[in-house]
């Protein structure tokens, strides 16, 4: 079983401090010179959430982000953070490729499962993200940003019930630029910011995944921040969102992550991941947070 004799100070080093294309060189020549696969021998000898990094580490993002998908939707009771901390923020090419890895990994559709595991306009909200077809073009179309936020301003706050699939349509399909545009209009027609009115006008899942939509266009690594803050403060740390943002944006916009973290909340993340883990899960966290500014 000890093929790698578990020297977890080694361990740290080196899945931390290596790129994702570094440690799948290193995976490969393990095997070639062990006769075993890696991600098993970390599986056998790691344990509790300082596996669960090691192992998320061990994957190319599309991979690792399939992986947290399935495990959100296969266990009893879906994770619905899962779905959407994922789906809300990725870009359309990286949508596409997660598609395409679950497919290949659980001969399942992702779309037929999360149908299977979610109803109603939460459901529909998901399967529009899926679709990865939001515009990704720059231009801004001033008549039409009007016109977006009248539709969801008389979608919403102006009547009695909400039309969700005004909100749909608008949120999930036009560009960023225009969308930050509409937000602009949308608090000049109605006197509120739109992510007020989404609070105001929904609840739950649904309410979850257009904050979450609205906040990543607005400012991606601000959203992650918050996601790691809310895991942490307070009562115990919700350890799945902790794993899953660390492993998944460390080699995207974690500077981006720490910065936005220290301004909003005048603490390090660094110093927060400090206070609320401990041990070797601690260790490779850090390591993965990177310094301590």
């Amino acid at each position: 079983n000890a093929v790698i004799g578990t020297n977890e100070v080694t361990i740290i080093e080196i899945l931390a401090h290596r790129t994702i294309a570094q440690r799948l060189k290193i995976k490969e020549a393990f095997k070639q010179s062990v006769g075993k696969e890696l991600v098993d021998c970390l599986k056998s000898e790691l344990t509790g959430n300082f596996e669960k990094v090691a192992v998320g580490l061990m994957m190319p993002a599309p991979v690792y982000d399939a992986y947290e998908l399935r495990n959100a939707i296969k266990g009893a009771g879906t994770e619905e953070a899962c779905l959407i901390d994922i789906l809300a923020s990725r870009s359309n090419a990286e949508m596409k490729e997660i598609v395409a890895t679950y497919k290949k990994e659980n001969d399942k559709s992702l779309e037929d499962d999360i149908c299977g595991d979610t109803s109603g306009m939460f459901q529909r909200v998901l399967v529009s993200l899926l679709t990865a077809g939001r515009d990704e073009s720059t231009k801004v179309d001033e008549a039409q940003a009007v016109q977006d936020a009248k539709d969801i301003y008389e979608a919403g706050e102006a009547r009695w019930g909400t039309d969700e699939v005004k909100f749909l349509t608008v949120l999930c399909v036009r560009n960023r630029n225009h969308l930050l545009r509409v937000f602009q209009e949308y608090q000049k027609i109605s006197g509120r910011d739109i992510e007020d009115s989404i609070k105001r006008e929904m609840s739950g899942c649904l309410e979850d995944v257009f904050l979450a939509i609205v906040k990543c266009l607005k400012n991606k690594p601000a959203f992650f921040a918050e996601r790691l803050y809310k895991s942490m403060k307070g009562l115990g740390t919700t350890d799945s969102v902790l794993i899953r943002i660390m492993v998944a944006r460390a080699e995207i916009d974690m500077l981006d992550i720490k910065a936005e973290f220290l301004k909003i909340y005048g603490k390090t993340l660094h110093s927060f991941i400090k206070g609320d883990t401990s041990g070797d899960y601690r260790k490779i966290l850090l390591e993965l947070c990177g310094g301590e500014k």
